[in-house]
């Protein structure tokens, strides 16, 4: 079984854009990372609402991606964006079309 994460952020009134595009350096940083299956960044009609939906090989192997230097200062840059997290949910991912 795989392990999944999906998760809203909702972005500080205006920083949206701004939020989607750090995201989705992170998601380029993780192209070599064979653990990470699935990282997706969505938007939704909520005008400062991002969805993220992750699978990963292991919940071991997605903590650690957390760590190296480059994430975390992606993490730092981003953190003030963030009006709020809700909706967070960890799954076990037992398949479906592309996993």
């Amino acid at each position: 079984m795989r392990y999944g994460l999906v998760g809203k952020f909702t972005a500080q009134p205006g920083r949206r854009d701004e939020f989607v595009a750090i995201l989705l350096q992170a998601a380029e940083a993780l192209g070599s990372n064979e653990d990470c299956i699935h990282y997706l960044v969505s938007t939704a009609e909520e005008a400062d609402a991002i969805w993220a939906t992750e699978v990963w090989t292991n919940k071991a192997a997605h903590d650690a991606s957390l760590e190296p230097a480059d994430v975390r200062a992606l993490i730092t840059q981003a953190m003030p964006l963030i009006a709020s997290m809700s909706d967070r949910l960890e799954l076990q991912v037992v398949g479906g079309k592309g996993i």
